[in-house]
């Protein structure tokens, strides 16, 4: 393997591994087929890493929902996917015990977000997941495939749709 150590790829894998599989799930709406992407996403790390490898945590949830997006395409399953990801149930990997809490405490709020996320873009869906989720603004860009600097406007346009959305859903516009 040239370019990543065994030990660095066990250590990637760790600490982005579970994260990658929760996300893909929100995204794919099967936490099996999330699993599968993910694990391919690794095995491309493995097998041909990027000569520069800066923020791999970025890099692979950019290819992991890169493929998401062409095995949802293949399989014709795209469109009602992504319209169903917010009812979905929270994907079976447990979290850490330091991450129950904030999990537990984030579902509620997240389910009932995602459910008026349908009038977003894709784009706009994932960033705002994804920032929620912890990303930073440089790995966001990374993710969605947009400078930097856009990130933040990105954002400000997908919370007021998402704002207008679910104040309309909850009668209060």
């Amino acid at each position: 393997m040239a370019g990543i150590t065994e030990a660095s790829f066990r250590a990637l894998f760790e600490a982005h591994y579970a994260s990658l599989c929760r996300r893909l799930a929100v995204l794919m709406g099967d936490p099996a087929l999330a699993e599968d992407v993910v694990q391919e996403a690794f095995l491309k790390l493995y097998r041909s890493p990027p000569a520069e490898l800066t923020n791999p945590g970025a890099w692979l949830a950019r290819v992991a929902v890169n493929l998401a997006y062409n095995r949802l395409r293949r399989e014709g399953r795209r469109g009602p996917l992504e319209a169903r990801a917010g009812t979905q149930e929270a994907v079976q990997t447990a979290p850490s015990p330091e991450e129950e809490l904030m999990v537990k405490e984030k579902q509620v709020q997240v389910r009932a977000a995602l459910t008026a996320l349908t009038a977003l873009t894709a784009r706009d869906r994932l960033a705002l997941v994804l920032r929620y989720s912890g990303y930073s603004y440089a790995e966001i860009a990374a993710v969605i495939g947009v400078a930097a600097g856009s990130v933040g406007t990105i954002l400000a346009r997908a919370q007021r749709s998402f704002r207008l959305a679910y104040l309309a859903k909850e009668g209060m516009r």
